[in-house]
Parts: C-alpha cells; sequence; structure tokens
C-alpha cells in the first residue's frame, strides 16, 4: 500500500507558476514510477508527466518545455514545478504512484489558473 497527498495547488494568474507536492509513505517510494495527471471539468484525466525509478521522465506535449517533474526519493516526494500556466490547464491534478500492476492515486488537488 502507498499513501499519497498532494499540496502546493491554488489559484494563480495566467503566466504564473505553481509548484505541487506529493509526499508518499508506506512502501518503498524509489520502487514507483510517479506521474502527475490532471482532469477538469467534462474531461478525461490526461496524463501531465512521468518519472520513472531511475529518472526517466516524460511529458505531455502541451506542457513540455513548461512544466518540470522531480523526485526526492528521500523525502519520498515527487515535484510537478508548473510556469507559464494557462487558464485551460484549470484542472484537479493527481498524483499517482505506479509498480507491476499495482498504482495508487492521491485524493487530487484543485489548480485554478485565472485572473
Amino acid at each position: 500500500q502507498v499513501q499519497l497527498v498532494e499540496s502546493g495547488g491554488g489559484l494563480v494568474q495566467p503566466g504564473g507558476s505553481l509548484r505541487l507536492s506529493c509526499a508518499a509513505s508506506g512502501s518503498i517510494f524509489s520502487a514507483y514510477t510517479m506521474g502527475w495527471y490532471r482532469q477538469a471539468p467534462g474531461n478525461q484525466r490526461d496524463l501531465v508527466a512521468i518519472i520513472t525509478s531511475g529518472g526517466t521522465k516524460n511529458y505531455a506535449d502541451s506542457v513540455m518545455d513548461r512544466f518540470t517533474i522531480s523526485r526526492d526519493n528521500e523525502k519520498s516526494t515527487v515535484y510537478l514545478q508548473m510556469n507559464s500556466l494557462k487558464p485551460e490547464e484549470t484542472a484537479v491534478y493527481y498524483c499517482k504512484a505506479s509498480r507491476s500492476f499495482y498504482q495508487y492515486w492521491g485524493q487530487g488537488i484543485h489548480v485554478t489558473v485565472s485572473t
């Protein structure tokens, strides 16, 4: 079992930045692929970025060069630095841990990009 708790969301103006954090507990964090997903109202949940246990990163095309995913295995935490945010990126952002057949989700955190 892995428990995930997201933090760092909130209201930001267009063009602004936020850093999301996802703290994990309950298992060997370093062995998991960690990901950030987002879901806007009425839409499906989409991948934003992932980072493997080996540190390989992948991003959705729409966030490339603006968002950065990173992990600190000592702190069992994964981060998502989001820059140049756009109003259409308003959504609930979710953290996910996956390993083999297992996957765990956080409860989600709201990010609102608006004036």
